[in-house]
């Protein structure tokens, strides 16, 4: 059953592919839906920041986490649009780097939504790489050209009959549940 979700908000586009999914999903589910952004801090080498003035490394902390204010509040205003259950956390890691903080986060959801990387803007591969082999939840991976929410009419499963194919399967049988169309394993 998919009843808490959590999707990364990414800080640039107005458009969000990964949240409007979620957001989707959440109301398939009846789900409650996390968003995290993330303020991150410029991740130089020591040697380099000591050459930083410190109000430059300062603006540009503040410059993230205005961007990742700004999608947070494009979340909520999503979600209250849609009457879905939402809450959202803006996280600024220290001493962790993003992937790990939210790979660690995801344990304590039924489902991951990301964002696809782009090819020339945001790189999300190391946040779904860590999420997907470290969090041990489901995780969703939308497209960055997506453009509608989960449909559900053809749904495909795969099966070598290994222990990861079983846990996929498993983790996949709430997606299977409302699947509306032809479903074939």
């Amino acid at each position: 059953m998919i009843k808490d979700i959590i999707v990364h908000l990414e800080h640039q586009a107005a458009r969000d592919p990964a949240r409007d999914f979620a957001i989707a999903i959440a109301e398939i589910f009846d789900a409650h839906l996390t968003a995290v952004a993330f303020a991150y801090a410029p991740d130089f080498p020591g040697y380099v920041m000591l050459e930083f003035p410190s109000d430059i490394v300062s603006q540009m902390m503040a410059e993230s986490e205005k961007a990742a204010l700004a999608a947070i509040e494009r979340f909520d205003a999503a979600a209250r649009r849609r009457l879905i259950s939402a809450e959202h956390r803006l996280l600024k890691p220290v001493g962790a780097s993003a992937p790990a903080v939210l790979s660690t986060l995801a344990r304590r959801f039924d489902l991951g939504v990301f964002m696809q990387s782009e090819p020339n803007g945001v790189d999300n591969d190391d946040m779904i790489e860590s999420s997907l082999f470290k969090s041990g939840r489901p995780l969703i991976v939308v497209p960055y050209i997506q453009n509608d929410g989960l449909k559900l009419d053809h749904v495909v499963c795969c099966w070598d009959g290994s222990r990861a194919a079983t846990r996929a399967i498993n983790d996949g049988l709430p997606l299977l549940a409302k699947a509306t169309g032809r479903s074939t394993c």
